[in-house]
């Protein structure tokens, strides 16, 4: 068994690597435009499959799974509600993005409010990346990885920690080398080949998870079953003791959702790389309707190991590892394993390109070295995002003991999150809020968050209101105060966002019928399963 586990396991890596290096081997990876944005030529199926993998990583499909093995349906706002998220890209946010020819977000800020903005924003991105995102990825992935391949068995490492330590070490290097030789063109179209095979993956584990809990005897069956034998999993309506109490929805749930899909580097840097507005929107409204049937593939999983598993004493974060290695058979398990394997390099690989995407455009050419030459900062890029690899890889490991891994990536994410997504709304949104409101927002939302987190006597109150809608409280409290900045200490003019002429702006005549019709499915379904 584990030899054609291993096998089948080969086999799809290589082959994923094989054709995305056929694809694009004669791709312009020295200038910065090729290197960093693709060459601006993404097209919307490829837009919409790399933001999908990127956003799909081992956190999600070992971290959802099992906060749904503990609380059922209702954690599929952390899917289903990122369609809101992703119209309001598609239809408000991508318009004015695209308007300015930016690579980075930052860079967004510097031309809306001033150098030192984009600086402070390039430095939060960076550390948030090297200290929560990048290390989560490969952890969350070489638990996942151990369960499903029986690594102990294969590799005779009888030591837990070693093991996970080589596991982290092996994937964050494969990663590494994807993300820094290739530019975002390799990582899209690697993702894209990923994406297809860990949907097709997702859904066959749902399959034989289903006739796991019917005993063989239909799919129908299993669904019933599952139902009738613990309906409380079934209801969409958080109850205030869950992860996602109903009502956090509208407040810091959502909010999480709007900066993670319109503002994060990592996510829409593949939608600055569209060729123009028109593909932009198809592949973020595509990615929006692929959202959707998440809950399929990331949650179900979770209720079903939990039918099958709960009495066996298996902990939330190993149950979609256990459920894949106990009803998948030997020839798919390495093929899923692989496609795990392209889940977690997508992920990993696209945080790193757009941590030195950053770290070139914005700390390099910006600050450091202003006169380089192309070459000299795609050179940076890469040396910076070894080092960077270097060090996630070695706080990858640390992690380890966490109770929920995705609470906790959801809740170290709400300390940047919510100061840069305020910053950009009040910047897009008014004219003459000054820099200096800007900066005291970054600053100080993420001091504020940190200390409601970690600084008694402060931390008790995420715990009096719950920490989503906490966050919602001060992303409210920022755009409060930004604008009373502006009204007291305006700019001299109003800010006008000029027409950079790097992409055509003609948007798609379906993305607003389009975005209605995915906002009224997301209403849909929650109701269809309210009260379970």
């Amino acid at each position: 068994m584990h030899a054609l586990t291993l096998a089948s396991f080969l086999f799809f890596t290589g082959l994923v690597a094989f054709v995305t290096w056929r694809i694009t081997r004669r791709d312009d990876h020295r200038s910065t435009s090729g290197y960093f944005l693709a060459g601006r030529t993404l097209t919307f199926p490829l837009i919409a499959a790399s933001m999908l993998m990127t956003n799909l990583s081992t956190e999600q499909m070992v971290g959802l799974n099992g906060s749904a093995f503990t609380d059922g349906l209702s954690v599929m706002a952390w899917e289903v509600i990122a369609v809101i998220a992703l119209v309001a890209l598609a239809l408000f946010f991508l318009p004015r993005f695209l308007k300015s020819g930016i690579a980075t977000l930052p860079q967004l800020l510097a031309i809306r409010f001033d150098k030192g903005t984009q600086l402070i924003a390039n430095v939060i991105f960076l550390i948030a990346y090297a200290v929560v995102l990048l290390p989560i990825i490969l952890y969350s992935g070489a638990i996942g990885l151990q369960g499903m391949l029986d690594l102990q068995g294969l590799t005779g490492i009888e030591s837990n920690t070693a093991l996970l330590w080589a596991t982290v070490w092996a994937v964050g290097l494969i990663g590494a080398v994807y993300a820094l030789f290739g530019g975002l063109r390799t990582v899209a179209v690697s993702d894209t080949l990923n994406g297809v095979g860990l949907l097709i993956g997702g859904f066959v584990i749902v399959y034989f998870g289903l006739q796991a809990v019917s005993g063989g005897t239909g799919v129908m069956e299993g669904w019933n079953i599952l139902k009738e034998s613990d309906p409380s999993k079934f209801n969409s309506m958080g109850g205030p003791e869950q992860q996602v109490p109903f009502s956090t929805i509208f407040t810091g749930v959502l909010l999480l959702h709007l900066f993670y899909w319109t503002t994060n580097q990592q996510i829409i840097q593949r939608t600055f790389a569209a060729k123009n507005l028109a593909e932009g929107q198809k592949g973020v409204l595509l990615t929006g309707f692929l959202k959707l049937l998440g809950p399929l593939y990331l949650v179900l999983p979770g209720i079903i190991a939990y039918h099958l598993y709960a009495d066996q004493g298996i902990r939330a974060d190993e149950a979609y590892g256990h459920l894949v290695f106990n009803v998948l058979p030997p020839y798919l398990t390495g093929f899923f394993a692989a496609v795990m394997v392209g889940a977690i390099l997508s992920s990993f690989n696209s945080a790193l390109n757009s941590t030195t995407t950053i770290f070139s455009l914005g700390i390099y050419k910006g600050v450091l070295k202003k006169d380089a030459t192309e070459e000299q900062v795609v050179k940076s890029g890469k040396v910076f995002g070894w080092i960077m690899a270097i060090t996630t890889m070695i706080i990858a490991p640390l992690l380890a003991g966490q109770d929920s891994l995705f609470g906790y990536l959801q809740k170290m994410n709400a300390i940047y999150f919510i100061p840069i997504l305020a910053v950009v709304l009040v910047g897009l949104l008014t004219k003459r809020v000054p820099p200096m409101a800007a900066k005291v927002a970054l600053v100080g939302g993420c001091l504020l968050i940190a200390a409601g987190y970690f600084v008694p006597p402060f931390n008790k109150l995420p715990m009096v209101m719950h920490e989503f809608h906490f966050v919602a409280a001060v992303f409210v409290l920022l755009v409060a105060v930004m604008l009373v900045i502006g009204k007291l200490r305006p700019r001299a003019t109003d800010w006008v966002q000029e027409d950079s002429g790097d992409v055509d702006l003609t948007p798609w005549k379906g993305a607003v019928p389009t975005g209605i019709v995915l906002v009224v499915l997301v209403v849909i379904m929650y109701a269809s399963f309210a009260g379970g």
